[in-house]
């Protein structure tokens, strides 16, 4: 099946429903193809070329004619979609454009922490061995006393009992909700950006880690994130890993941070030119 992207099935929308669209938005090869048809015609304005449909109606019937990806565009704005079964249902195909089946992030813990869910009592108490998926994200919080650590590794967050000394160690007698960013997308930081809860990082100690907190979380949270770092640290990086230094330094050599405390990890890192993987505070 031809790769169909949003952008292009707007675009398209945009000519059925007799609209101008700016050369440079219309895919080439559907430009090419709907010019040679007759479908298309050329605006110039200056040096600015635009695309307009001759014919909607003509436009809308080659579209939904040759492509099984289009076979709604001109009836509907396939934006508009928001499960693969509404597009089952409707087109008897399920992938016409790329739908999240999975939205959300896991939570885990290992005490029973009293949240809610769609304003219902929800308590995260997961036996050993599972954890689980909050789909309605939106309508999902947490007390605000409770500490929410983003394991950046499933194999960590997965094993969490096996690091609750250091977590301790480290976070005292904070009740924490872990929490993973796996499936990869946004949505994990779009709720801790909505929750005034303190948010930290636990992930690799190289300097790619170290960029993805400050990137991907402290450039939205601020000071009310932080970068978990262990007592020992810097033992462990003096035997850590030169492979990942230094497949890693090109992109990351002039990384730098006004937080102290992460500026000293980062200075350990150049000192030993070494990174050392989280994973090696599971415990067996």
């Amino acid at each position: 099946m031809m790769k169909i992207s949003k952008t292009l099935i707007n675009t398209l929308q945009q000519l059925t429903d007799g609209e101008s669209v700016a050369s440079s938005t219309l895919r080439k090869d559907f430009a090419e193809t709907l010019l040679a048809e007759g479908l298309l015609t050329v605006q110039t304005h200056g040096s600015r070329r635009a695309f307009r449909a001759i014919d909607s109606i003509s436009l809308k019937n080659y579209l939904q004619t040759h492509y099984e990806e289009l076979r709604t565009v001109g009836d509907r704005n396939m934006d508009s979609y928001e499960t693969r079964s509404e597009q089952a249902v409707e087109t008897g195909n399920s992938k016409l454009v790329t739908v999240r089946s999975c939205p959300g992030f896991p939570v885990n813990s290992y005490e029973p922490i009293s949240c809610s869910l769609c304003d219902k009592e929800f308590v995260v108490n997961q036996p050993e061995g599972t954890f689980v998926f909050i789909d309605n994200w939106q309508q999902f919080s947490i007390p605000q006393d409770i500490v929410v650590v983003g394991v950046e590794n499933m194999e960590n967050f997965r094993m969490i009992r096996q690091q609750r000394n250091l977590f301790e160690s480290l976070l005292g007698g904070n009740h924490l909700l872990f929490v993973s960013r796996y499936p990869q997308s946004t949505d994990l930081r779009t709720w801790l950006m909505g929750i005034p809860n303190k948010y930290v990082h636990f992930g690799d100690f190289d300097l790619a880690g170290i960029n993805i907190f400050l990137t991907e979380f402290y450039k939205y949270l601020g000071n009310r994130s932080e970068f978990l770092i262990p007592s020992d640290i810097e033992k462990r990086l003096a035997k850590g890993s030169p492979v990942r230094y230094n497949k890693q330094y090109g992109n990351y050599h002039t990384l730098s941070t006004d937080i102290q405390y992460l500026q000293f990890l980062i200075d350990l890192i150049n000192k030993y030119h070494r990174g050392y993987d989280q994973e090696g505070y599971i415990m067996s």
